[in-house]
């Protein structure tokens, strides 16, 4: 009656398997190694013209306190430095500082240019 290529209108036996759009989205490859250790600057918009920057992923063998501490001198912002259960040490800052931030990263050399991912 019906071939097993031809698939009638009300056959279901072919749903269990399909293709995944979003299987290995975060597997690009150019990527190398940035995908595990990549240092994630966002940026939130609070209310009105106010946006909060989130810098997330640096190496723990960092003192996140003298990092942010520097971030603040340096950008004349304000920030702090929150614990997140799921995403570990996030420190955020005052003000869209998204370029400021990757700038600053790179130039005392705390990650390389190919670990940082800007958002937003």
């Amino acid at each position: 009656m019906s071939s097993p290529d031809v698939v009638l209108p009300g056959d279901i036996s072919n749903l269990g398997v399909g293709f995944d759009p979003l299987a290995d989205a975060g597997a690009d490859a150019g990527e190398g190694n940035a995908g595990e250790d990549a240092v994630h600057i966002r940026v939130q918009q609070r209310n009105g013209r106010k946006s909060l920057t989130t810098v997330q992923g640096l190496k723990e063998k960092y003192d996140y306190n003298k990092v942010l501490k520097a971030l603040k001198k340096e950008f004349c912002c304000n920030g702090t430095v929150v614990e997140d259960p799921e995403l570990g040490k996030v420190i955020q800052l005052q003000g869209d500082q998204r370029k400021n931030v990757s700038d600053f990263l790179l130039g005392q050399k705390l990650v390389k240019k190919d670990q940082i991912k800007i958002h937003g």
